[in-house]
């Protein structure tokens, strides 16, 4: 992965040369009224850290807090239209990609990024377990051969990640961070953050590794919640920290820190799952509840609602 580019003094010829103009995402994702995740969680979360999110629209769910009911796709021509728009006016630092929505949205995304090859590519893959079968399917084949060869930066739960990319797995135990990664590695992506590692000791672990090594890990203590739209909020927060110029290994723990606070002040605002606040910061303090867990609030699954059983 390139190094990426500190936050650049981009001034037109009318601006004071002097001023600094905040790093830019360019983000793939779906509307979800619920607030949870999809692209308003990609722009709060990629502006509570110090970017601005470009965001690019490929669909809209039909969900609550509890569960997706429905996707409506946006068709390829408008999604490259709305990304050609404003990639020719604004140049952005990262290029991050959530739920493209269709294989053929895969494919107008993955064409975009290479022209900017020179630009780091974080891409996030959620639970599809919501969907039909042969759908994720093709989405998964898509991903897989078109866009994961231009990611920099492949980010998901451990589940998900290891039903995708190691589906055949036979191994004693389960696959661990670096088995993941060098499947991905296989079709290009050099890092892999892998979420949610079970461990023994009522705690989960967040790796980020190659196929040679750990390159970083954080664990936490296992707390039982059902949250919806952590990691994307993780996968927002680590694009924007490296668009702001912080080398991968600190953009890591600086996303998983902020993670934490937004889950630790994390809402129900309906009768579903618990939803990170990713502006903990601009609300008053109050005093802490002695009773009150400290620490990263965790679910049986961590950063997923819990998956059905399927090979995905």
């Amino acid at each position: 992965m390139n190094t990426p580019r500190p936050i650049p003094l981009l001034s037109d010829d009318d601006a004071d040369e002097s001023e600094e103009i905040m790093a830019c995402v360019l983000v793939f994702n779906a509307s979800d009224p619920s607030g949870a995740g999809g692209i308003s969680c990609d722009a709060l979360a990629i502006a509570s850290v110090g970017a601005h999110a470009l965001p690019v629209l490929t669909g809209a769910y039909a969900r609550d807090t509890r569960e997706i009911l429905d996707f409506f796709e946006l068709n390829e021509e408008a999604v490259g239209d709305q990304a050609r728009a404003i990639v020719e006016d604004v140049p952005p630092q990262v290029i991050k990609v959530g739920f493209a929505g269709s294989p053929e949205n895969i494919g107008v995304i993955a064409e975009l990024a290479s022209d900017y090859d020179g630009v780091p590519l974080v891409a996030y893959m959620p639970n599809l377990s919501w969907w039909q079968e042969e759908k994720i399917d093709e989405y998964l084949d898509a991903f897989r051969e078109l866009l994961l060869p231009q990611t920099s930066v492949l980010i998901g739960h451990h589940s998900t990640l290891r039903r995708w990319l190691l589906p055949d797995w036979a191994g004693d135990k389960n696959p661990g961070p670096r088995d993941i990664a060098k499947a991905a590695a296989t079709m290009g992506v050099p890092y892999t953050l892998v979420t949610g590692m079970p461990l023994a000791d009522q705690h989960i672990d967040n790796v980020l590794a190659t196929p040679e090594t750990v390159i970083a890990h954080e664990k936490f203590e296992r707390i039982e919640a059902v949250f919806a739209g952590a990691g994307e909020t993780l996968s927002a927060a680590l694009a924007a920290l490296l668009a702001t110029g912080l080398e991968l290994p600190e953009a890591f723990s600086e996303a998983l820190n902020y993670l934490d606070r937004s889950l630790d002040e994390g809402f129900r605002p309906g009768m579903g799952q618990v939803i990170p606040d990713r502006l903990f910061w601009a609300q008053p303090e109050a005093e802490a509840d002695a009773d009150e867990p400290v620490g990263m609030h965790m679910t049986g699954d961590f950063f997923e609602v819990p998956h059905n059983e399927t090979k995905h």
